[in-house]
């Protein structure tokens, strides 16, 4: 028996099952820096998003880094599947157990691999036969766990599907609530008339539970942060800060809004930025660029002020937010720089069409209406806003 080949096939076979089982049932933070999973993120996702990063066209990049996602999945399944084949082609070469193979007289290593890997799969062509019973013990062992696998595998599509499913249906009832992108500024105007303050209480408490949910799931399943959204202006990354900086703003610097809930949900958000950097070995950006530097938060509160919202303007205001954000910030620039997912701004200096005033179909209607002279009393009146390139 050769000693070396026969530890390196257990060491694959063990290294292999428990990546998977810490990846894909263990219901909490994997752990390890060794890890194969890791390891074949951090050698992949560099070099494809170094390559999507340089195409120009936003819609073609972002359509780059949405591929990234389900093909790392895909391979990643691939690799645990060759690395449980090499581990007992490696046991069958180091037994030196005899087959009958027609194509070789001889046992071989590429015999070895063959016929761990019709195993493994369950295809049973049965070309190269065991003549030991320790052979057909590893052969029915590795047809075991080929099946097991393949079990694991069927089952894991539908989980991550399903959290992803949940959390892009939240991001988009947030882009008609606080714009494409959505920033903190419009969700605060947006909420700025009678019984407002009340519809933004209960959008919190919604966040604060996507905000666990995300944790859970994106802790649980970390590959999915490199699922993308349907839309180039949308990310879990920009409707989680968008969120927080519109709980710092309600606690730091605004009036006639519970701060409760505000403090809740800003709490949990941030547990789950935290959190999810931390996951990525990533640590957070110190003096990095100002999000919102002195002129820009005039202008933030300008605008909140020209809504009709109350606003502390006292000398200690800034200082305050500022202090809000130093809690959350470094973690937010770091993930957007590794997922290459924009932070949205404070204000948008450039204001979009919401997304759902962007689809063609829409479009259409609009220039239809245009075309017969369709009286804008005919839309909802909640709908009409005198504001350019809204209406809200």
């Amino acid at each position: 028996m050769h000693i070396v080949p026969f530890c390196a096939g257990i060491i694959c076979i063990i290294t292999a099952l428990l990546d998977a089982f810490q990846t894909v049932i263990l219901p909490r933070r994997a752990t390890g820096r060794f890890r194969i999973t890791r390891i074949f993120y951090i050698l992949t996702w560099w070099p494809w998003s170094f390559l999507a990063s340089r195409i120009r066209h936003p819609r073609l990049r972002e359509t780059a880094f949405s591929y990234y996602g389900p093909l790392s999945l895909l391979l990643l399944i691939v690799v645990w599947a060759g690395a449980l084949m090499l581990g007992f082609a490696m046991l069958l070469f180091s037994l030196r157990l005899p087959f009958s193979d027609p194509l070789h007289a001889h046992a071989s290593f590429a015999s070895d691999i063959y016929l761990s890997g019709t195993t493994i799969f369950t295809l049973g062509i049965g070309d190269i036969t065991p003549h030991s019973s320790a052979a057909r013990f590893l052969l029915v062992l590795e047809s075991g766990m080929g099946l097991g696998f393949l079990a694991m595998v069927i089952s894991y599509f539908p989980v991550l599907y399903g959290a992803f499913s949940r959390r892009e249906v939240t991001i988009s009832l947030l882009d008609a609530r606080a714009g494409s992108p959505p920033t903190a500024a419009e969700l605060m105007r947006r909420h700025a008339f009678e019984g407002g303050s009340d519809a933004l209480n209960l959008l919190l408490v919604e966040w604060e539970r996507w905000s666990a949910e995300l944790l859970e799931s994106h802790i649980s399943y970390p590959l999915l942060c490199y699922f993308r959204s349907q839309h180039t202006n949308q990310s879990w990354l920009a409707a989680l800060t968008a969120v927080l900086d519109t709980c710092a703003l309600m606690i730091a610097g605004v009036q006639d809004h519970a701060a409760r809930q505000a403090q809740l949900t800003f709490a949990m958000a941030r547990h789950a930025m935290v959190d999810l950097s931390q996951v990525f070995s990533l640590r957070p950006v110190t003096g990095g660029e100002d999000r919102l530097p002195p002129e820009h938060f005039e202008v933030l509160y300008q605008k909140l002020c020209e809504s009709g919202i109350r606003v502390c303007r006292d000398g200690d205001s800034m200082e305050r937010l500022k202090k809000m954000r130093s809690l959350y910030e470094g973690q937010a620039l770091v993930l957007s720089q590794h997922f290459h997912m924009p932070l949205p701004p404070w204000v948008a200096e450039h204001p979009h069409r919401d997304n759902w005033l962007s689809v063609a179909r829409v479009r259409q209607a609009a220039e239809a209406a245009a075309a017969a002279d369709t009286s804008p009393s005919t839309l909802p009146e909640a709908l009409i806003h005198d504001e350019e390139h809204h209406l809200f």
